[in-house]
């Protein structure tokens, strides 16, 4: 569709706390979008002062949104109880992706050291990945889990081609998405044709792999290991980052570099129909849903963290 010029712009400058419903900010496509966002919905800023923030994860059992921000080598805490935002962890090795395991532990792609870590309940942190055939890895991105416990993550190695986002280094290892078994710890290789993976969700029934590289490509699930890759969803003349999956199979992309009219969120259909966009000032790297009822959307946006309440909620895990 047509991204009309000073969208964002006008949705964005004024008192976001008086405001006329709907939102403008908030933007139908297709009509069953206006089903998935309450219409006294408001887009909120709830925090800005990062420099590139990625990798939201919820802990509802704390009330709390982690969120990477990976220049300044920190992971923060913002609190949903008083709205206060502290450092989670510093250094943090240029953490990106975050997520958490079947039994509710941090799992963090980290840049810097070149692995995947897990922080164990008493704080302590357990490498589950960080060498692939005796190479080390590039600098994991972006990681979630299946309902089996393996761990999924995406290497596409952006964090090793500057100092802003980690270290510049030569690469060891072609690009590729892993799977770390649950049981053996194993890592293996389960997609290789894709130039630079990066976000990734499955569908709610884990029948399909959604894997980002600029757009949307989605695997059928066969004995565990996607295959059959193609794209499923045209960003555009943007791109998208990172993507979750609601219970109903839309997919929630992060959309970037557009500008305005199109930089922030952009929701599709399962068959890749774009149902409606969330319109913001920043460009966004990822999201998550969280809160009590798994029916708010985190969203990771450059310098800021912003948050929508939906009609829908997030995959478990999500």
């Amino acid at each position: 569709m047509d991204h009309p010029v000073g969208a964002t712009a006008a949705a964005w400058d004024r008192d976001r706390t008086i405001l006329r419903f709907p939102d403008p900010a908030i933007v139908v496509v297709d009509e069953r979008f206006r089903d998935l966002v309450p219409y006294q919905e408001v887009v909120e800023r709830l925090w800005t002062g990062g420099r590139w923030l990625e990798g939201p994860v919820w802990f509802g059992d704390r009330r709390e949104l982690l969120v990477s921000d990976i220049p300044n080598d920190r992971i923060l805490r913002w609190s949903e109880a008083d709205g206060s935002v502290a450092e989670y962890r510093r250094p943090a090795a240029f953490a990106n992706g975050n997520t958490r395991d079947r039994q509710g532990r941090l799992v963090t792609c980290e840049h810097l050291t070149h692995r995947v870590t897990r922080t164990e309940y008493d704080g302590s942190i357990t490498v589950l990945a960080d060498r692939y055939r005796g190479r080390r890895l590039s600098a994991p991105n972006d990681v979630v889990t299946s309902r089996d416990g393996a761990v999924w993550f995406t290497d596409p190695a952006w964090g090793l081609m500057s100092m802003y986002e980690g270290e510049k280094v030569p690469e060891e290892l072609p690009c590729a998405v892993y799977r770390i078994d649950p049981v053996t710890g194993e890592l293996e290789a389960v997609i290789t044709d894709m130039p630079r993976p990066n976000g990734l969700a499955f569908s709610p029934d884990e029948s399909v792999l959604y894997v980002v590289d600029t757009h949307v490509r989605a695997y059928d699930m066969v004995d565990g290991r996607p295959v059959r890759g193609r794209q499923v969803i045209d960003m555009g003349h943007g791109t998208s980052d990172g993507i979750r999956v609601d219970v109903h199979g839309n997919v929630w992309a992060a959309a970037g570099r557009g500008g305005d009219g199109y930089d922030g969120v952009h929701c599709f259909a399962p068959d890749g129909t774009l149902l409606g966009m969330i319109l913001l000032p920043e460009t966004v790297a990822n999201l998550c849903f969280g809160g009590a009822r798994r029916n708010r959307l985190f969203i990771a946006a450059s310098r800021s963290i912003y948050s929508v309440v939906l009609e829908t909620q997030g995959c478990p895990g999500a």
